[in-house]
């Protein structure tokens, strides 16, 4: 089995905290090196205590099921002797009660495109099954709760 890690870091920095009104930005380190900034969503948390040009806990989820997605999509695609050219997927989570009453992730939405080109291109069932052998293989999606839908365009 393998295991990642991510190191999650966020400082006072002489704030007030007790009153509620800290900053919520903090920093996600990664073992190759990447620093991306973290921060709650302004949804949650309003602007100054959030910062809105930070990636939030909730947007990081659906970039991980999406990217994990494309990537099994790509690794089939390639195996199948198609060429992809681009890839674009706006995919979307939505937050609500789940089965439990309890806030969480219920739903997510990926909305691949996919540009091929050359002269195999798969047909629609072919497509399909690309995209169905993806999300049955995506770890990410095999480790969250909420129903993961895929909508290719």
């Amino acid at each position: 089995m393998s295991e990642y890690v991510a190191t999650v870091e966020w400082s006072r920095d002489g704030q007030d905290f007790t009153d509620n009104r800290y900053s919520r930005a903090h920093d996600w380190r990664f073992d190759g090196g990447a620093v991306v900034r973290g921060s709650s969503a302004p949804s949650s948390v309003p602007v100054p205590m959030s910062d809105p040009a930070a990636v939030d806990p909730e947007e990081a989820l659906v970039a991980a099921v999406s990217s994990c997605h494309m990537l099994f999509f790509l690794a089939y695609a390639a195996r199948g002797g198609f060429v992809v050219d681009h890839y674009r997927d706006e995919a979307v989570a939505v937050m609500g009660r789940d089965d439990r009453g309890k806030v969480s992730i219920t739903h997510v939405t990926l909305r691949p495109a996919v540009v091929f080109s050359g002269e195999t291109q798969p047909d629609a069932a072919g497509l399909d099954d690309l995209h169905h052998r993806a999300h049955e293989a995506c770890y990410i999606a095999n480790s969250i709760r909420a129903e993961v839908a895929i909508e290719p365009r």
